[in-house]
C-alpha cells in the first residue's frame, strides 16, 4: 500500500467491477473550433450588404454566368442586380451566391466562384460523377453506374492527377458547375 497514494473508494471500485457504472469518455474543451487553433474551412469567397428595394420574399440563391447571365434558383422574380454587383467589386463571374434580407430593403449578400463547363452531349440528368482509380473508370448519372464517358469532365480531371474525381451539376442546358479533387 502506497502512502500517499488516493485511493478510489470502495463504493465506486465495487460498482466499476460489477460493471454498474458506464463511464464516459471525455472530450478536451481545446478540440472544439476556434480552441484549438483549426479554423473552419472558408465557405464563401465574399460577404457584403447592399439595399435592394421593392424585392419580394426574404432570401435568394442564384447562379451568375461567365457571359453575366443571372440564373436564379430560388427567390424572387425580381432584378438580382444589386446583389450581383455588391459582390463582383470582388469576385468576377461566374459564382454561386445567397442573399438574405437583413431588415427593410438591407440584404446580406455571400458569393463564391465556381467552375463552369459546357458538357454538349452529356448524359440526361442532373448530376455526373467521374472518378478514375487503379480500380478503373466509374461514371454515375444521377446516383447510378453507366457505360461510357464524358471527354470533358476526364480532361477536367486528368488536371487534378492520375487519380481523381469529378462532379458536375447542371446549371441550364449544356452548361454544368464542375468541382474536381485529386484523389
Amino acid at each position: 500500500m502506497a502512502l500517499f497514494r488516493r485511493e478510489e473508494p470502495l463504493h465506486e471500485r465495487l460498482a466499476r467491477e460489477g460493471g454498474l457504472t458506464e463511464r464516459e469518455p471525455r472530450s478536451a474543451p481545446w478540440r472544439e473550433v476556434g480552441i484549438h487553433g483549426i479554423q473552419r474551412a472558408r465557405e464563401w469567397d465574399v460577404t457584403a450588404t447592399t439595399e435592394a428595394e421593392g424585392l419580394a420574399g426574404d432570401a435568394a440563391t442564384f447562379v451568375v454566368l461567365p457571359d453575366g447571365t443571372v440564373l436564379v434558383e430560388e427567390g424572387p422574380d425580381g432584378s438580382l442586380e444589386p446583389f450581383a454587383a455588391a459582390v463582383e467589386q470582388e469576385v468576377r463571374p461566374p459564382y454561386r451566391a445567397r442573399a438574405a434580407r437583413l431588415r427593410g430593403d438591407l440584404w446580406a449578400v455571400q458569393a463564391r466562384r465556381i467552375e463552369v463547363l459546357e458538357l454538349p452531349g452529356a448524359p440526361d440528368g442532373d448530376a455526373l460523377e467521374l472518378s478514375n482509380t487503379a480500380d478503373g473508370r466509374v461514371v454515375l448519372v444521377d446516383g447510378q453506374r453507366v457505360f461510357g464517358t464524358v471527354p470533358e469532365l476526364e480532361e477536367r480531371g486528368e488536371r487534378e492527377g492520375r487519380d481523381y474525381a469529378v462532379r458536375a451539376e447542371r446549371l441550364d442546358g449544356d452548361l454544368w458547375e464542375v468541382r474536381a479533387s485529386a484523389l
